[in-house]
């Protein structure tokens, strides 16, 4: 066989952008076991047929065309075709009374393809919609079709930090936002704290990251939170599916495509921090042949990832003999350089968390970051010398495309959600940090699964919870 799954499965991920998890492939002829073992801890099961699949593994040449060379229009069109869910939830909610006619909704999210389609369903709905982004987290080619169709865009590769800063401002003056889409929290708090007479007019936000949740929960815990925030991370849709298959699989494929296809194969892995981004990868590289340690400061995660099959140890002896370290904390100085001068020269280190010096970059001297530096190296003060993959931030947005379409589209599905559940509880929702609730999940999950041809089962009609009926009573009335 001329690719292996390892090749396979990269080259179809940043190819496309799809997601592996949740498909169905047809495998190689004569595939053994090995295969069908990878492609299950991948999340993959094996079609019927070729009506039934997603994909077609063919070890002779690369799958479908590569979208990371298609223009602007032809990447998001792309995506939109594979958006499917957020799509029907767009059409419910407006037949629901969802009315989004002349809303000012400003968004800072990673802006490309997928990022694109949200921006055009709530563009199409009547909102008046602008996006804010960092230069390294910007699809130049993206920025550039959405201008031309009309949305507002402040986000430039070229922009340098006072550039971006300037920008966002502009953005906020621009828009006058009622709803915020954030992601860390960045843009509302930049709102609060040099904009704040914007403050009263702002309806709420909507989280999209787990960092975002825990800043605003911080803000709420200084008194200094003054409006709703409803916590997108929070759905089990997110946390569930986009963090753990979406951020889990698009990491591993990324750092396949800068170290190599096969860099996992037998590589002695690290990987601090064992939440669902760090169960999604570890997973993912141990079916690829790492050899993978965990580290976590939870005992309780700690021990998940023992139960998992994963060795967890402390990361001063963790880091020692790794070859790749990666933090998925979404923590600053995760990876401090006490850390990295106990590390071996050459290991590579990537950030698939996503916060700001997650990496404790800001303290090696004479380290500044370049946008579209996928791999370079820097000198650890009184240690070695290392490899970093994406200056640092967060390895699959900054130097892939991001988290898969069918992933993002649930992720976006529960974003207008949110916007909805805001826009009707205008006015009696207090500030503070809250989740949507439950019916918005099942509702998500349910159109996901109807798009696959799939179901969730009927629950029998008399079969409900009666606290009054114990193993006592059914063996009593067995005896009489």
């Amino acid at each position: 066989m001329e690719r292996s799954f390892a090749a396979w499965a990269a080259c179809l991920s940043q190819r496309t952008n799809r997601s592996l998890a949740g498909a169905m492939v047809i495998p190689p002829a004569g595939a053994g076991a090995d295969f069908a073992a990878q492609a299950a801890q991948w999340g993959m099961a094996e079609a019927s047929g070729a009506g039934g699949s997603d994909f077609v593994f063919d070890a002779a040449r690369p799958p479908q065309r590569d979208m990371r060379t298609a223009s602007g229009l032809e990447a998001m069109d792309h995506a939109a075709r594979h958006m499917r869910v957020l799509a029907e939830l767009m059409d419910r909610l407006a037949g629901e009374g969802m009315d989004l006619a002349g809303v000012r909704i400003a968004v800072c999210l990673v802006l490309e393809p997928k990022t694109a389609v949200l921006l055009r369903a709530l563009r199409e709905a009547g909102a008046q919609v602008g996006v804010f982004c960092e230069p390294s987290d910007t699809d130049q080619r993206v920025a550039d079709q959405l201008r031309r169709e009309g949305v507002v865009v402040e986000a430039d590769v070229r922009w340098d930090a006072e550039e971006t800063h300037r920008g966002a401002l502009r953005l906020l003056d621009r828009i006058r936002p009622q709803i915020i889409i954030d992601d860390g929290a960045s843009f509302a708090r930049l709102a609060a704290l040099e904009r704040p007479e914007l403050i009263e007019g702002l309806v709420g936000v909507a989280e999209e990251t787990t960092s975002g949740v825990r800043a605003f929960e911080a803000m709420a815990q200084a008194s200094a939170l003054t409006f709703p925030v409803v916590a997108v991370n929070d759905s089990v849709l997110k946390t569930g599916f986009d963090n753990a298959h979406g951020t889990g699989e698009t990491c591993v494929t990324t750092m396949q495509a800068i170290l190599g296809d096969d860099a996992f194969h037998g590589a002695r892995v690290t990987v601090v921090g064992y939440g669902p981004v760090g169960r999604g990868f570890a997973t993912r590289v141990r079916a690829l042949g790492a050899r993978v340690t965990v580290c976590d400061t939870d005992p309780v995660a700690a021990l998940k990832a023992v139960f998992d099959g994963f060795p967890a140890q402390d990361i001063d002896q963790a880091v020692r003999e790794a070859d790749i370290v990666v933090s998925a904390t979404g923590v600053r100085h995760t990876i401090a350089v006490e850390h990295m001068r106990l590390m071996r020269p050459g290991t590579a280190l990537a950030v698939i968390g996503g916060i700001a010096n997650e990496i404790a970059l800001d303290e090696v001297p004479g380290f500044t970051r370049r946008v579209g530096r996928d791999l370079t190296t820097i000198q650890v003060p009184g240690g070695p010398r290392l490899r970093l993959l994406a200056e640092g931030d967060g390895v699959n947005y900054t130097a892939g495309g991001g988290n898969p379409i069918e992933i993002m589209d649930l992720s976006f599905a529960v974003q207008v959600s949110a916007v909805a559940h805001l826009l009707a509880t205008r006015g009696a929702l207090t500030p503070g940090v809250h989740r949507l609730p439950p019916e918005s999940d099942r509702r998500i999950a349910t159109a996901a699964l109807r798009v696959r041809g799939q179901s969730a089962s009927h629950a029998v009609a008399d079969n409900g919870y009666d606290w009054t009926l114990t193993r006592f009573a059914d063996s009593h009335s067995e005896a009489r």
